[in-house]
């Protein structure tokens, strides 16, 4: 018994998820996930889901929107909302994948012309799916540090300004397409691609790999990251093996 149990345990520790194929879905379960844990990933802010117009408390943490409104003078309502972000880039685990390159033969709107990319991929690839609905590489942000992260490389970057508050140590080069998050979520973020990198064969860069190291020593896992792994174990039916 005592043998079948740690066999069980070293398979759920390994193996990628395989049990949600859809991101609505996953939304949904993570809301269940962070009900204890109500705070944003890359700013610390609290939030509720009571008060959909505005979810953020923006006085917990010293948000300032970059922006209040829109190039077209409405309201920047995603500087108000809960969006749950990638935190790799769908564009990065995806690239690999013939339907986000060239598309497919099921790929092709009414009109006739065909479509590729994630639209493509949501269609035809259960792979895909599984990897945009895993749940260990979703956080919930504000939904305009979700927008200008973009699929923007995580990096240092030198003498920025902070452009969401002196508080919120979050800082976007938009020439360079570079992000530098936090320090005490370095770490989250490293474990995070390393997971996708031993469990989907994603690809990172030497150089990147290198400052991911460095993340993952220095910023060690913290008792929310630990718990959140556990929850979304017994959901997911998988852990993330480099949160221990």
């Amino acid at each position: 018994m005592k043998k079948f149990l740690i066999i069980t345990l070293f398979i759920t520790s390994i193996c990628a998820n395989s049990s949600i194929s859809s991101f609505s879905k996953s939304k949904k379960l993570l809301k269940k996930v962070y009900v204890s844990h109500q705070k944003t990933f890359y700013a610390d802010c609290s939030y509720s889901y009571k008060n959909k117009k505005n979810m953020i408390d923006k006085s917990s943490c010293g948000y300032s929107p970059r922006n209040s409104f829109t190039k077209k003078g409405n309201v920047n309502k995603r500087a108000k909302r809960i969006e749950w972000e990638h935190v790799i880039p769908a564009q990065n685990f995806a690239k690999s994948f013939m339907c986000w390159k060239e598309g497919d033969d099921k790929c092709v709107k009414k009109n006739g012309k065909t479509y590729k990319g994630r639209r493509c991929c949501k269609k035809v690839s259960k792979d895909f799916k599984f990897m945009e609905a895993d749940m260990h590489n979703l956080v919930p942000a504000i939904g305009e540090l979700n927008a200008d992260r973009s699929n923007f490389k995580f990096q240092l970057i030198k003498n920025e300004d902070r452009r969401y508050g002196k508080n919120i140590d979050f800082e976007v080069d938009f020439k360079n397409r570079i992000v530098e998050p936090k320090k005490d979520i370095r770490g989250n973020i490293a474990r995070t691609y390393f997971y996708f990198e031993q469990r989907y064969g994603m690809r990172i860069s030497s150089s990147q790999k290198k400052l991911l190291n460095v993340w993952n020593k220095s910023d060690k896992v913290d008792s929310w990251e630990r718990e959140k792994n556990i929850l979304i174990g017994k959901i997911q039916g998988n852990i993330n093996p480099f949160i221990k």
